[in-house]
């Protein structure tokens, strides 16, 4: 038996997401985030479906959930973590706009299509004042289908 308390992870659903983050349909690209633990680490949903816009030209014939879709939901997912972060602190100015500042380390893996839902896993690797860095994967049905590193920087 341990002495450490139990982590008490988080979630935010899609309404406190439009409180975190100034995106909206449809380049809002991630439903849900659960499994926050504070800034550190936390999983952004995305459930694929069929009436997106972007698929009716990504590919009509056959259907794939664009890979730069991919990347800036992992940074959205991230991006809200430390807006979250950052509200909860209070220290501060609450920030206005998060701003997706690199990617780097991009692997596609494997196609997206409607009817997938995919998981963004997202830690922090590091912090520095406004910056965050993080590392992604998306996941389907726990498999990889892309990573990256991503940055962020809050601006009040």
């Amino acid at each position: 038996m341990t002495d450490q308390p139990a982590t008490t992870l988080e979630s935010v659903g899609i309404q406190e997401l439009f409180e975190l983050l100034p995106h909206r349909y449809p380049f809002l690209l991630i439903d849900k985030i659960v499994d926050i633990d504070g800034d550190d680490r936390g999983v952004g949903i995305k459930n694929v479906t069929y009436n997106e816009p972007q698929f009716q030209g990504h590919f009509p014939e056959r259907p794939v959930f664009p890979g730069v879709y991919l990347i800036e939901a992992m940074a959205q997912t991230a991006g809200a973590m430390c807006v979250l972060k950052s509200k909860k602190s209070g220290g501060g100015a609450r920030p206005s706009v998060v701003y997706f500042m690199t990617v780097d380390k991009v692997k596609f893996r494997k196609p997206v299509v409607p009817g997938d839902t995919v998981e963004f896993h997202v830690a922090k690797q590091r912090q520095r004042s406004n910056m965050w860095w993080f590392r992604g994967e998306a996941k389907v049905d726990g498999k990889i289908v892309a990573e990256a590193e991503v940055s962020a920087m809050l601006v009040a």
